[in-house]
């Protein structure tokens, strides 16, 4: 089974590390990066701010390894690190994922 990991981030350089950092550890085959406006209650108020979100793409097996890596280097408190399950996806893709990934 694979998932597609979201990750949200303070910035383009914390997202780049996590991914780098995710990659070189061959948990993930990609990751995707991209600026997203976020809001959300926190400390009792609504905060806004932009943040980047990273998609990882991976086994689901590895979920929990990625989850405990993420937490180690990452500068929130509680950061969003949730796994969505691919259904479907072109073969081709999911073998260079499953190849890819160790």
């Amino acid at each position: 089974m694979f998932v597609f990991v979201y990750i949200t981030a303070k910035d383009f350089d914390e997202a780049r590390k996590i991914a780098r950092h995710l990659l070189e550890k061959k948990l993930i085959a990609c990751a995707n990066i991209f600026p997203v406006r976020s809001m959300f209650w926190w400390e009792g108020k609504i905060e806004e701010c932009v943040e980047f979100v990273v998609i990882c793409k991976t086994k689901a097996e590895k979920f929990k390894e990625i989850k405990e890596e993420v937490k180690k280097i990452h500068s929130y408190e509680v950061p969003c690190i949730c796994s969505f399950v691919v259904e479907e996806g072109l073969r081709e893709f999911l073998n260079w994922i499953e190849e890819t990934v160790q």
